[in-house]
Formats: structure tokens, sequence, C-alpha cells
């Protein structure tokens, strides 16, 4: 199997290159979940992160791909980006940043033609905002 790190951030046509770990609706394929989400929080699209890229807590940037299609893991998914939820987590070193980046296959036509994130409909954005709420809450409380 390809070492999915070692893939560049960018296509041919400079899209993002979005390496799906859990997809929206999760089957075994290739790869397995590190720790199950708490009961009733599910992914709300399909997530993973961008190759060739390296965060502040030494992982690979992550990301959200916002469509309502099903993949499976090891995808690789030509994204463009809609936005940025700058988010700041607790490591044993104290606070750093870890940005999650919203994005929209470049295939994608059902949501019409999205620029950025505020263009997203209002439900949308609400659950996005709710899985990211509810996991940070439960990173700061202690819980994973």
């Amino acid at each position: 199997m390809y070492n999915f790190v070692d893939l560049q951030p960018y296509g041919d046509n400079r899209q993002l290159h979005m390496i799906v770990e859990t997809p929206r609706e999760p089957k075994l394929r290739a790869f397995t979940v590190s720790r199950a989400l708490p009961l009733g929080l599910v992914f709300p699209y399909d997530w993973g992160f961008i190759p060739g890229t390296e965060g502040e807590d030494g992982d690979p940037i992550d990301a959200l791909a916002v469509h309502d299609g099903g993949t499976y893991p090891g995808v690789i998914l030509p994204c463009r980006p809609l936005g940025v939820v700058d988010l700041v987590q607790k490591d044993a070193k104290g606070p750093i940043e870890n940005p999650r980046l919203i994005l929209m296959p470049i295939w994608h036509d059902r949501m019409g033609e999205l620029e950025k994130a505020a263009d997203l409909p209002a439900r949308v954005k609400a659950e996005i905002e709710q899985f990211f709420s509810a996991r940070l809450y439960l990173r700061t409380s202690g819980r994973r």
C-alpha cells in the first residue's frame, strides 16, 4: 500500500488532495479507527487529512470534505478549500493550533457553486459547528 503521507498536497489542477480516513458511512476497507467517537456523535462528512502537510501537532492537517456521497478509507478526493475552523487543543507542552480545513470535492455540484464556507446552507454550517463543538468539549473536559 502506498504511504499516503508522502503524496503531494496538490494535484495537477492545483486542487487539494484529501485522503479519506473516516468516511461518512464507514466500511472496513484499509484504515481502522484509532478511537471511537462518543455515543451519538458521528462524522457528518468524510474526514481525512492533506498529505504532504504537517500541523503544529506533528500530524498532517485535518480536513472535512462536505459532500453527500459515500467513499471509503484511502480514497483520494480532489477538493477545493471553502474555509478553516481554527481550533486550539491542549498538548503536554500547552495549547497548540490544530486547524481543520473545510473542503468540497471539485466534482460536487448538488450544493451549487460555493466559493467559501459562508455560502454553505445554514443547516450544513450548524451541523459542522455542532460536530466540532462536541469534539472540542469532549477533549477539554478530559474525555476522548
